[in-house]
């Protein structure tokens, strides 16, 4: 597979042409941001573990009946995955209130929900990646209603196999950030990242927090907390 130019870069990763139309190369950056980009830093080894991270879980949730980007893990930072066009929301899914859901509800974080709750942001930085429900995305056109229920789908099927996962591992999964793409076919799959980045993971004995609310937060032990989540996989 020849890697061509560089289509692409984000906060957090960089993405590449090759030879074949239908497939990109995806390289993980040590970068990180917060606030919508307005803290900025870098957490040396994160991009390795993110990459590696991400390829194992979307592995495991193809086996488990949900389609995924992913095609090939090429390096410690590169992987190869189907060339999408990002549906512009960001779905997150929350188990436990934590974060801008606390902040913006008045709820204690740590609390913990009767049921799953889903949320979408409208994928625009300039905007602020703004909260919007499903008649906002059908209004701006970025999904339709077909396409919107099946995400709602994968994204609660998601959540159902990682609670059980990082459960058998001593984690909490308190929410997470997806998104998702559509293939040159038009076929709706898991694309992005599954990472500390994206998730909040707390130690089930400990509550301690494994994820990037450390560099967030200023909590100190950033590299030591990826690390530790990383060591849980297999």
């Amino acid at each position: 597979m020849e890697k061509r130019e560089q289509i692409y870069e984000g906060k957090a990763k960089k993405v590449y042409l090759t030879d074949d139309p239908d497939l990109v190369i995806v390289d993980y950056k040590d970068d990180a941001t917060a606030f919508n980009g307005l803290k900025k830093g870098t957490i040396t080894g994160k991009g390795v573990i993110n990459n590696k991270m991400s390829n194992l879980l979307m592995q495991k949730l193809e086996e488990a009946g949900i389609p995924t980007h992913f095609v090939e893990e090429l390096s410690d930072r590169e992987t190869l995955v189907k060339k999408v066009d990002i549906v512009p929301l960001e779905v997150i899914i929350r188990n436990i209130a934590a974060g801008s859901f606390s902040k913006n509800y008045g709820v204690k974080e740590g609390t913990p929900f009767d049921a799953p709750t889903i949320e979408f942001s409208y994928k625009n930085d300039d905007l602020g990646d703004p909260l919007i429900n499903d008649y906002h995305a059908l209004a701006l056109k970025l999904a339709t209603k077909e396409e919107i229920e099946l995400i709602k789908k994968y994204a609660f099927a998601v959540n159902d196999y990682m609670k059980a996962y990082w459960k058998e591992r001593g984690v909490i999964l308190v929410d997470f950030k997806l998104e998702f793409g559509k293939t040159s076919d038009g076929t709706i799959v898991l694309a992005d990242e599954i990472s500390p980045d994206t998730c909040r993971f707390w130690d089930a004995e400990t509550m301690e927090k494994l994820d990037k609310d450390r560099f967030r937060r200023d909590l100190g032990g950033v590299e030591d907390a990826y690390n530790e989540i990383m060591g849980r996989l297999s």
